[in-house]
């Protein structure tokens, strides 16, 4: 799966829902009820078990769900997802307190634990569905990702591939690929690769940990 590394100076821009057989399809005209500060943004960044463990270490975020956005059918399975050919990406739907932690925040953990210059590619996993994209929900989310994603150009030695696309649906992963990490620690991958860059990550960025 994915083999991120740790691209970005420390210093830049400083629900879990009940699933049946088949997936179940968030929709995309989800809006923030009247007092409820809680924002939503999905991310893909290679493969969603990394990222997954990456996001639920964070203070101010309130949950982390994998699963499927942007391709062209309803409810995909993993095994179509990871052909290739229905064209979604696996992703994070990340829920987060704004007063906590800031979307330009989420964003500068997104550039850090995934090469967005490289096109439907993240290390060893290759395809679509492993592509870069911010799939944003509203469009101040939409003005700050592309803010950023201009920023962060003189970061990296290559052209920033990752797409910006408005989001408009999610479809949750099977079961078991929520809370990958926290259920499989000793899991060979994850004690091998996830693990590592946990450790790594939380080192770096300690003040925003949980």
């Amino acid at each position: 799966m994915l083999s991120f590394g740790f691209l970005v100076p420390a210093f830049l821009l400083s629900f879990n829902s009940f699933q049946e057989q088949n997936n179940m399809e968030i929709k995309s005209n989800i809006k923030q009820e009247p007092g409820n500060s809680i924002e939503m943004v999905t991310l893909g960044a290679g493969c969603f078990w990394c990222v997954e463990a990456i996001f639920q270490d964070l203070k101010g975020v309130e949950s982390v769900v994998s699963g499927y956005s942007g391709g062209a059918i309803a409810n995909p399975a993993y095994r179509e997802v990871t052909s290739g050919i229905t064209g979604h990406a696996e992703v994070c739907q990340i829920k987060f307190d704004p007063k906590v932690i800031a979307f330009n925040q989420i964003l500068e953990v997104f550039w850090e634990v995934h090469d967005p210059t490289t096109l439907n590619r993240q290390g060893a996993d290759i395809g679509p569905q492993y592509r870069s994209v911010i799939f944003y929900h509203n469009e101040e989310q939409k003005k700050l990702a592309e803010s950023s994603k201009k920023l962060m150009a003189s970061a990296f030695k290559d052209p920033i591939v990752t797409e910006i696309t408005a989001y408009e649906n999610f479809f949750i992963a099977e079961d078991y690929h929520q809370d990958y990490f926290l259920n499989n620690a000793i899991q060979p991958y994850c004690s091998v690769v996830i693990g590592p860059k946990v450790k790594k990550f939380r080192k770096k960025y300690g003040d925003m940990i949980k």
